[in-house]
């Protein structure tokens, strides 16, 4: 396989080393060694199994070696045929339990099912993924914070729909980015306190097997599983996936809040802009053909990432119609793409965190692209202030008659209405330099900005 598209490649451009780490195969594997831990604990505390069963259970887990080189292979082709990792790992894990004590083995797993340790374990994964994944977002709304009070009234030209709009402040589009990544933290944040449960349902959601025991081993077995929340109600949730969706849509949308960041930073980084830079990095952002170029590649690989992403989050609402109480495809379709959207967001948030921590603003260069325009951004104001004058509709197409004139005149806008007539006997070139004057044009820009930065302050 090429190196382009690797699965070690894979992971190193697209995700964050410790999240690719948490949702490797071994480390499914450690998650499910935790759940059948904690499982046994909680059965033999309620009297479900013989305490001397989970002991022994326990002890056989904590010596319990995950399978390497042609074992692991074995594992994982059995696990194809069975349709099921876990039932190839509970033979492991018994016949491990089985060689310290042969009566505790028959209480491996017991009255438990696959989709239980499975799903169990996954949860636990992304629980230890989302510690980077909501570090990284913390330190991206920290960084757009700290650029949006330091660039409050930094001047630069606004823009809609790729053109020139009015004036606004660099502050004020850092403060979107940071407004962006609280809304973010903030849908995680419900997310995953209603998807980060436990999985105890048995074989069709009723813990028949344990029979009055059953309600008890679930309400104690989240006690012992690390980062997972207690759930809303004991029910399963097999074919339920809901919340498991809702967290995925929430971390998608932390790398679509990613991707505007890169989109923004790549098109200011444009030579014929150069408003904002990436920083400088060793080995970072260089051209194979081209010495001169300073590619933007932190905004790349997030941009990467977030197109990603969206197509999975959609497969994920797309099997939420699963049939009676364990799906037939639909569940198992969620068992690449679940770690996979993780990892992209996990790629976007890191990158994006180290694009606004080490940003290289021009500040002057935003002010000549602004002045650039010889007052152009201000035909709105300049329009709205002859209208008392001349009546709405002259004062409109005379504007827009100067307007066209400015490219080619040498003069400003200002300038070349003050020159006419039918402005001059009206307004002097000073009233029109005042009007447009850019300071004039922001608005609550300054309010907003102060507002985005006190709630950062609160959470912060």
């Amino acid at each position: 396989m090429s190196g382009a598209t690797s699965a070690a490649f894979a992971d190193a451009f697209f995700a964050a080393p410790q999240v690719a780490a948490a949702l490797c195969d071994d480390a499914a594997l450690r998650q499910m060694c935790v759940y059948e831990g904690a499982l046994a604990r909680a059965e033999g505390e309620v009297g479900a199994i013989p305490p001397q069963a989970a002991a022994s259970i326990a002890a056989a887990l904590n010596e319990f070696a995950l399978p390497v080189g042609a074992a692991r292979e074995k594992l994982f082709t059995d696990a194809a045929k069975a349709g099921t990792l876990a039932i190839p790992f509970v033979k492991l894990l018994t016949a491990a339990v089985r060689a310290r004590d042969p009566e505790a083995a028959r209480y491996v797993h017991y009255g438990s099912t696959s989709q239980d340790v499975i799903d169990t374990a996954l949860v636990l994964q992304l629980a230890e993924a989302l510690v980077t994944i909501e570090a990284d977002l913390a330190r991206l709304c920290a960084a757009a914070a700290h650029l949006a009070k330091a660039h409050r009234d930094t001047l630069m030209l606004g823009r809609t729909l790729l053109q020139p709009a009015i004036p606004i402040t660099f502050g004020l589009k850092a403060a979107q980015w940071l407004a962006a990544g609280l809304e973010a933290r903030g849908f995680i944040a419900g997310a995953k306190a209603a998807a980060l449960v436990p999985q105890c349902g048995g074989a069709a959601g009723t813990l028949g097997s344990l029979g009055d025991k059953g309600i008890d081993v679930a309400r104690r077995i989240g006690t012992y599983l690390p980062g997972l929340h207690a759930p809303r109600a004991l029910l399963p949730w097999q074919t339920r996936r809901g919340a498991l969706v809702a967290l995925c849509a929430a971390i998608g949308i932390a790398a679509g809040v990613c991707g505007k960041i890169a989109r923004d930073v790549s098109l200011m980084m444009q030579f014929e802009v150069a408003e904002a830079f990436e920083p400088i990095e060793e080995g970072r952002g260089g051209s194979s053909a081209l010495p001169h170029k300073r590619n933007p590649v932190r905004s790349m690989q997030i941009l990467a990432c977030a197109a990603q992403i969206g197509p999975l989050v959609g497969q994920m609402l797309a099997g939420l119609p699963q049939e009676h109480e364990r799906a037939l495809g639909a569940w198992q379709a969620e068992w690449p793409v679940v770690p996979q959207i993780f990892k992209l967001a996990s790629g976007a948030l890191a990158n994006a965190a180290a694009l606004l921590e080490g940003l290289t603003v021009d500040a002057a260069r935003m002010r000549s692209n602004l002045e650039a325009l010889k007052g152009l951004p201000f035909a709105e104001a300049f329009s709205v202030a002859l209208a008392p004058k001349l009546g709405r509709d002259e004062a409109h197409e005379l504007v827009e008659a100067a307007s066209r004139k400015v490219p080619d005149s040498g003069k400003t806008l200002a300038e070349l209405l003050a020159a006419d007539p039918r402005v001059g006997r009206h307004v002097t070139l000073q009233e029109l330099a005042a009007i447009g004057d850019p300071h004039r044009a922001l608005g609550a820009t300054g309010a907003f900005i102060d507002e985005v930065l006190g709630l950062w302050d609160v959470v912060a």
